[in-house]
């Protein structure tokens, strides 16, 4: 059986540099063999109202700014900066990627032309956003469905139907909260969507906020093809995706055990293994064996 695709979502755990970006991802290449990193792009006065841009971020601990505006201005990356990100990770043969936000956002990430572009659980009804994609970008759409009913999961297909998309699209099964709790994950999702959409998107992945790396494992032998995982190098960094994100050593393991249990997940080859005819010669029981 294939393994899962990891994706090492850095999101803005950079913290704004580009020095800790770039080591985000050779770390997450070579050191944890993922197969893609994952940052954002938005254009915060685009995504916030005035209020939202002008209040104090809700945790003032974790604030690069006074206003949450000035926050998210802080941890963003301008246009060249992602693209100088993209041409780094070929140089490091991992796939660049990036989730947006906002039509401008949009735009700009489709210039640079991804692998795929991410669309968050947030934006996934923004169809005017989702519209433009489909018709501008080549790459894979791949989607991320926490916080949304089961009609806008069908409006959402049914969309990408519509704009002959859904075989280059993947929809992942994902909880909207960070960290979230293992009975909240609710792996069972990733079934639901086999078993609804399975046979009309190219494949279904699971989008994780919880602790450990147990809970993946699971969720490739329930059928997710595309695992994403928040990463940092540091948990105790400041910022409130940290918590929520695997270190380096936890990523590498991560991906170690899925390729373990993908080339696991098979029927035997024959009734009885060769490794296991040398313990049968010797340990079966036989009547007609001497004792």
């Amino acid at each position: 059986m294939e393994p899962a695709k990891i994706v090492a979502e850095l999101g803005c755990n950079h913290m704004g540099r580009m020095d800790i970006a770039k080591e985000m991802i050779r770390m997450a290449s070579k050191f944890c063999n993922a197969t893609a990193v994952k940052f954002q792009k938005r254009n915060p006065r685009e995504c916030l109202s005035p209020t939202e841009y002008n209040s104090p971020h809700p945790d003032p601990y974790h604030a690069y700014g006074t206003t949450y505006g000035e926050h998210r201005e802080f941890l963003e990356f301008d246009i060249d900066q992602h693209r100088e990100l993209k041409e780094y990770c070929q140089q490091w043969e991992i796939i660049y990627s990036s989730s947006v936000w906002d039509m401008t956002s949009a735009k700009e990430i489709v210039s640079l032309q991804p692998y795929f572009i991410k669309i968050p659980s947030a934006c996934n009804t923004y169809f005017e956003m989702l519209s433009y994609i489909s018709d501008s970008f080549g790459g894979e759409i791949h989607i991320s469905l926490g916080m949304t009913t089961r009609k806008e999961e069908e409006e959402i297909v049914k969309f990408l139907q519509k704009k002959k998309r859904e075989k280059d699209s993947v929809v992942y099964a994902c909880t909207s909260a960070y960290p979230v709790s293992f009975e909240d994950t609710a792996l069972m999702e990733i079934k639901r969507l086999k078993d609804s959409y399975g046979g009309i998107v190219k494949a279904v992945g699971f989008s994780g906020h919880h602790a450990g790396i147990a809970v993946d494992i699971a969720a490739f032998t329930l059928g997710a093809e595309w695992i994403e995982r928040h990463f940092t190098l540091d948990r105790t960094w400041k910022g409130t995706d940290h918590a929520a994100s695997l270190e380096p050593d936890g990523l590498r393991r991560l991906v170690r055990d899925l390729k373990a249990a993908s080339r696991a997940l098979n029927y035997k080859r024959e009734e009885i293994l060769d490794v296991e005819k040398v313990q049968r010669a010797k340990l079966k029981w036989n009547r007609n064996k001497d004792r």
